[in-house]
């Protein structure tokens, strides 16, 4: 009896013990700081013509629309991270095509990610496009009117 009393002191013991260890383990334990993102004015993308085989490289203001082929490409929003933390790229986008007719027709609406190009990339049987990168400048003038401008 003695024996398996103590076998159960010791098993309260060794509980306490650990948990006293696992409190102090997380009480010491660094706690991730939320990185800011930032918001940025311009998102520069990415876009190939099947059939040349040509890569363009473009920047659109948040709420331009820009026209890459029969695409026109319409950033609502771009966020990144400042330097010193991990960068995560992303833009809410809106692709619309404009048909043969001459009609528009929206073929994308979400998220692209920079780190994640083939993720959500528009990919459209002559065009395809996806996000490379926010900035907060660009050698593009910015719309004159503020406003949406298709180019």
């Amino acid at each position: 009896m003695t024996s398996g009393f103590s076998r159960a002191n010791a098993g309260r013991r060794l509980l306490s013990v650990a948990l006293a260890a696992t409190a102090a383990g997380l009480a010491m334990a660094p706690v991730a700081a939320k990185a800011a993102r930032m918001e940025n004015p311009v998102a520069v993308f990415s876009g190939i013509d099947k059939i040349t085989g040509r890569i363009t490289n473009f920047d659109v203001y948040i709420g331009e629309t820009v026209q890459f082929g029969a695409l026109q490409v319409t950033p609502k929003v771009c966020y990144s991270r400042d330097d010193t933390e991990a960068q995560k790229v992303t833009s809410f986008v809106e692709v619309d095509e404009i048909t043969l007719d001459r009609k528009i027709r929206r073929i994308f609406t979400g998220w692209m990610f920079a780190d994640s190009p083939g993720l959500n990339a528009v990919e459209h049987a002559v065009y395809d496009v996806w996000l490379t990168e926010c900035k907060a400048k660009s050698d593009v003038p910015p719309p004159e009117d503020g406003e949406a401008a298709a180019q």
